[in-house]
């Protein structure tokens, strides 16, 4: 299996909207394969369709890979056209993302979600996240409706890195 490449910031690509999933086909399924192998190859929880170019409404995730000794698949899961239909109470953590490689902030976020949406042959499901899980499904679904972690941050903070970005740009530009 081949994996794909994680498109990274600035690519406008992020920014956009992603459609809903309409056909459950093996082209699909073929796409969620290769997303759990760039998961994996990444080393990340999650990854949302449009960090790979695919502007379907959908992310996967395997939360066995934050494990002391990390057990890819154990927790695979895909959820097409998620939807967050509840919220509760609120945590600030540090975040990172596989579009913005090396950055880590602390972003404020739900403490415990609800999702429902499709798993992958169409069934509906309903998940409940706490911490890290509920953060992980409001970081994909940010990235389902073009939207980065960066946007959740102060202004001052979204200053700072877009100072360090274009410093780090200007210098490997010059090598």
């Amino acid at each position: 299996m081949s994996y794909l490449e994680i498109l990274k910031y600035p690519d406008a690509q992020l920014l956009e909207h992603s459609q809903p999933v309409v056909n459950i086909d093996g082209v699909l399924q073929h796409q969620i394969d290769q997303m759990f192998e760039t998961l994996y190859v990444s080393q990340g929880l999650g990854l949302a369709a449009p960090q790979v170019g695919c502007l379907q409404s959908f992310f996967v995730y395997d939360l066995g890979l934050q494990e002391e000794k990390p057990k890819p698949g154990a927790g695979r899961v895909v959820i097409l056209n998620p939807e967050i239909v509840e919220t509760e109470g609120e945590e600030i953590a540090e975040e990172g993302c596989l579009s913005i490689p090396g950055y880590f902030e602390r972003v404020n976020r739900a403490y415990r979600v609800q999702v429902k949406g499709l798993d992958r042959e169409g069934k509906e499901v309903r998940i409940e996240g706490e911490g890290l899980t509920a953060r992980l499904f409001q970081h994909e679904i940010d990235h389902l409706n073009g939207v980065l972690m960066l946007s959740h941050l102060s202004r001052l903070k979204r200053d700072i890195f877009l100072r360090k970005f274009k410093k780090q740009k200007k210098q490997a530009e010059l090598k």
